[in-house]
């Protein structure tokens, strides 16, 4: 919750499946769900598949580029991928333009290997 909390504004609108974990959301947060145990999977606006395919888009690209990931590290994978569903219907020179737009900072090798 306080990832959650420190991340996501009030005024957003979270869709889950059935699971008791996410009850809590309903105290600070606008929370619909679908129940997948009854074989609910959308319900009008209300799905996980935009969430379910981002997250396997991440997994594959772990597992079919990168093999593994540090912790240290996590982030900036999760980044890449985040950047790459989120353009995954521009073109190529719609992507390119939208990389040099956010790219306004650099990671050196030294940062890269540095001790936490």
């Amino acid at each position: 919750m306080p990832i959650i909390k420190n991340c996501i504004g009030k005024d957003v609108t979270i869709y889950a499946d059935g699971s008791k974990i996410y009850d809590d959301l309903s105290q600070d947060y606008k929370h619909e769900t679908v129940d997948h145990k009854s074989k609910e999977y959308v319900r009008g606006d209300v799905h996980t598949n935009t969430v379910e395919g981002s997250f396997s888009l991440l997994k594959r690209g772990i597992y079919g580029i990168y093999h593994s990931v540090s912790p240290k590290h996590l982030h900036r994978y999760c980044d890449e991928f985040a950047f790459r569903y989120n353009v995954r219907k521009a073109t190529e020179e719609g992507k390119f333009n939208y990389a040099l737009l956010y790219c306004n900072s650099r990671l050196t090798y030294n940062n890269l290997i540095a001790k936490k």
